[in-house]
């Protein structure tokens, strides 16, 4: 459902109204009660295309393709940057965590014997 704008001729007095496109124009005025509101011309909705299979998008100029294919290149290589190889352990951690600190190896001495 579209919203309208709309104006008092007599008092001056603008709102805007949602409603169907069926619905007939205001005529009375919410504020001073007279039958003359009108309803104006808006500038409308920008519609924006996302996507393929429209043909703002699929007719490009070349140059915003190039533009587009290179800033895509320029993602590509941090998004699949190869993880490190897993070792088995426990020592991986959540991307920001800093690891804990191992506890230091106690030196034992071999008994002789």
């Amino acid at each position: 459902m579209p919203t309208y704008d709309y104006r008092c001729a007599a008092c001056g007095h603008e709102l805007e109204v949602f409603h169907s496109i069926r619905e007939p124009a205001l005529t009375k005025c919410p504020q001073c009660k007279k039958p003359r509101l009108e309803r104006l011309i808006g500038p409308g909705a920008g519609i924006l295309f996302k996507g393929g299979g429209f043909y703002q998008t699929d007719y490009r100029s070349e140059s915003y393709k190039r533009g587009e294919s290179a800033e895509k290149d320029a993602v590509k290589p941090a998004a699949e940057t190869p993880a490190a190889p897993a070792s088995g352990a426990a020592d991986e951690t959540a991307p920001g965590v800093q690891p804990k600190a191992s506890k230091p190896v106690k030196a034992t001495k071999k008994k002789s014997g």
